[in-house]
């Protein structure tokens, strides 16, 4: 499939994207020097495996920052809304409400987060469900108080992309989402390993994880959007200061990326799907490869290790957060909640499971400010053994 690296369409503003530039250079004096399928993985894999262990890589971009407790704690404070269809991404808003998409549906939901209560802002031309791709990752614009924008990473008939679409409140329900503007598309789409997840890092440029579409020799190739980590502007032009010129791509060598977060040095981490041996936990650094479809997992060879691995039938992992100095990581045919506590860009003691079969499938976590954390579940994603009031968002506080 022929990947695209530079695809915009309507018009973009000069003076916008300038800016955008401008505060790009400007953050990655912080972030190029540090190191920062919906891929479930196929339950084939045999028990007596080694279980959750962390990494020994050190980083010589790493920082002293305080180590947490080796081990933690997480307790359920509510169930924040429930009867939710295929939930994927969840975005926070401003004044505390949650925007989740349905990757099956492909709608876009606004749950008030004091009372459930469920609006649906409307659906999303042009998705085409199959599989594990659909509407999956979502994010809000940096300059959302301005401008109103939500950003969607889809599957269409065609490819993977990215729109963006404005964010109308006052319309009517089911009305109040205009016409997806694609700033991005090209990225190879497949029946698994759609990667999905966006989120807009510390500076202030859309990073998107990808997947190899199930073709892994997509990955090793650098001309491909398949199987790696994108960094973009928000009007989806290659980031200044990206590793290969001219190019969106920032790491490689991925099989399934479906977790970004960043710490509070933002330093960036992602969790992605093994195949048979090892899913992985990875503290990014621009341009790196980090092996597949040549390793799986910690290896001795040319590639940038994990800090952690797991098992795949304990993890799968899915949605990644920073909170209270741990990285917490959601994981689907694991159905458990992970702690990996963080001495810069290292494990610092072993990842601790949680809520393990409490809640099912677990797809997405994100940070709620503190130690506060939501937890989205997935058990209506054809995977799961979906019970009443599944699928749910939840509120955890977490140490």
């Amino acid at each position: 499939m022929k990947s695209e690296t530079r695809r915009v369409e309507g018009t973009v503003i000069v003076q916008r994207r300038a800016v955008s530039a401008v505060l790009a250079a400007a953050a990655l004096l912080l972030t190029a020097g540090c190191s920062s399928g919906d891929g479930d993985a196929p339950e084939k894999n045999g028990g007596g495996r080694p279980t959750a262990t962390a990494g020994s890589e050190t980083s010589p971009g790493a920082r002293a920052t305080a180590t947490p407790p080796a081990k933690g704690s997480v307790s359920v404070v509510r169930t924040v809304a429930e009867g939710l269809k295929t939930p994927w991404g969840l975005a926070p808003i401003p004044g505390g409400d949650l925007l989740v998409s349905s990757r099956d549906e492909a709608t876009i939901t606004r749950i008030d987060t004091k009372t459930g209560k469920k609006t649906e802002l409307g659906e999303v031309p042009g998705v085409s469900p199959a599989g594990e791709g659909g509407l999956m990752g979502i994010a809000l614009s940096p300059d959302f108080a301005a401008d109103h924008m939500i950003y969607a990473y889809f599957t269409s008939a065609s490819d993977n992309r990215v729109v963006r679409m404005l964010y109308d409140e006052k319309r009517p329900a089911g009305q109040q989402l205009g016409a997806p503007d694609t700033i991005f598309k090209g990225i190879p789409k497949g029946f698994i390993h759609n990667g999905g997840r966006i989120a807009f890092g510390p500076d202030r440029m859309l990073y998107a994880g990808t997947g190899e579409s199930g073709d892994t020799g997509l990955s090793q190739d650098k001309k491909s959007l398949g199987g790696k980590i994108l960094r973009m502007t928000p009007e989806g032009e290659p980031a200044p200061g990206n590793p290969f010129p001219d190019s969106p791509v920032y790491s490689y060598g991925h099989r399934n990326v479906q977790g970004l977060a960043w710490d509070r040095e933002q330093r960036l981490f992602a969790s992605e799907f093994g195949q048979d041996t090892w899913d992985e936990l990875n503290a990014i650094k621009p341009g790196d490869n980090y092996g597949w479809p040549e390793a799986e997992g910690r290896t001795d060879d040319a590639f940038h290790s994990p800090l952690a691995q797991w098992a795949t039938d304990e993890a799968s992992p899915s949605g990644l957060a920073h909170a209270e100095g741990s990285l917490w990581m959601a994981g689907l045919r694991g159905r458990t909640l992970w702690r990996v506590p963080l001495g810069g860009t290292e494990a610092s003691a072993d990842p601790q499971p949680f809520l393990k079969e409490e809640y099912g499938r677990l797809r997405t976590v994100v940070a709620a400010g503190g130690d506060r954390l939501w937890l989205v579940t997935s058990n209506t994603d054809g995977r799961g053994d979906p019970k009443a009031g599944d699928d749910r968002v939840l509120e955890l506080k977490v140490s």
